[in-house]
């Protein structure tokens, strides 16, 4: 797939329907030669629509509008490589965790969480949020108080009654964040898209709960350091291994090394992620064109999520 193609489909299938400004930005990217020259001027894993957009928020530029946006960027196209050559994208929303929710409440309690690729770590917390959830086998139902409130779309689906036990949660990244860093919030508030304002204020409800109770966050990489972190979960409780929109940044050798590797592991691994990023036969059509994940238990897939946690559609 060209880079062209991949703003292309990045438009239509994330960015349409849920951020406006992105999917302007990502179509005109499409068809600007210039861009699309500098934009190859990076590794590809750099190229991704997310992390060019992130950088340039982060920086101060305007995302507003494409003419903007192609005025600034060529103009400190020096400071924007850079930053992108640093960073890697690390959109921590605390939302997934309402699809998570559903396996993670069914598993024999308590639990140890252990998140793979965990940011800041604010997915290691379904035990601390609220959650609300709508749709046919829901019909509005409340689980938990506080903030953040995470609303989702249950189809085929009854939502829990009640939140996880959790007694020991850790986190596995190659860039932990940290939420009492402003640096660390600043570049996860910069990739949160333009128009969703609600995950902003998602965000700092979120942030607020972990540094309150700062997880173990362990700097390393998912295949050759999770064994080692696995091995301090208590062993009265269950071991669950769970990753969110991670896995399409490592390469595919690497992916099939890590999925043996949480096979070996006791307990229980989750998987939420796009469905060429895993090998899963037998899909049902998806509910939508949009983009979509798919939530798996032990490699057996049971559901299509949303991307930001704000539905759930089953069909496990």
């Amino acid at each position: 797939m060209t880079i062209a193609e991949r703003y292309v489909r990045f438009a239509e299938r994330e960015a349409r329907g849920v951020s406006p400004s992105y999917e302007r930005l990502a179509r005109a990217v499409s068809r600007d030669e210039e861009l699309l020259s500098l934009l190859g001027t990076l590794p590809e894993a750099k190229q991704q629509p997310n992390l060019f957009f992130g950088v340039v928020r982060l920086l101060g530029g305007p995302v507003d509008e494409p003419a903007a946006f192609r005025d600034y960027t060529l103009a400190n196209w020096s400071a924007v490589a850079a930053e992108i050559r640093s960073r890697v994208t690390q959109t921590n929303e605390a939302g997934r965790c309402a699809v998570l929710l559903p396996l993670l409440a069914a598993l024999p309690q308590p639990l140890a969480l252990l998140e793979v690729g965990a940011s800041a770590g604010l997915c290691l917390y379904p035990d601390r949020y609220a959650y609300r959830y709508a749709g046919s086998a829901s019909g509005g139902h409340l689980i938990g108080a506080g903030e953040p409130v995470l609303d989702c779309v249950a189809t085929n689906l009854t939502p829990p009654e009640h939140r996880p036990e959790v007694v020991w949660r850790a986190g596995l990244d190659l860039n932990p964040l940290d939420v009492a860093d402003p640096a660390d919030v600043a570049w996860l508030d910069a990739l949160i898209w333009p128009e969703n304002e609600h995950r902003r204020d998602r965000l700092r409800a979120a942030a607020a709960v972990a540094a309150a109770d700062p997880p173990l966050l362990v700097r390393g990489d998912l295949v050759d350091d999770l064994p080692a972190l696995a091995a301090q979960a208590p062993a009265d409780a269950t071991l669950v291994v769970f990753h969110t929109s991670v896995l399409y940044l490592v390469p595919a050798p690497r992916r099939a090394a890590f999925a043996e590797t949480v096979r070996e592991l006791p307990g229980h691994w989750i998987a939420n992620e796009g469905p060429a990023v895993l090998p899963y036969t037998g899909l049902p059509q998806p509910p939508s064109d949009t983009h979509l994940n798919v939530l798996a238990l032990d490699g057996q897939p049971l559901a299509w999520t949303r991307g930001h946690g704000q539905g759930i559609t089953w069909f496990g």
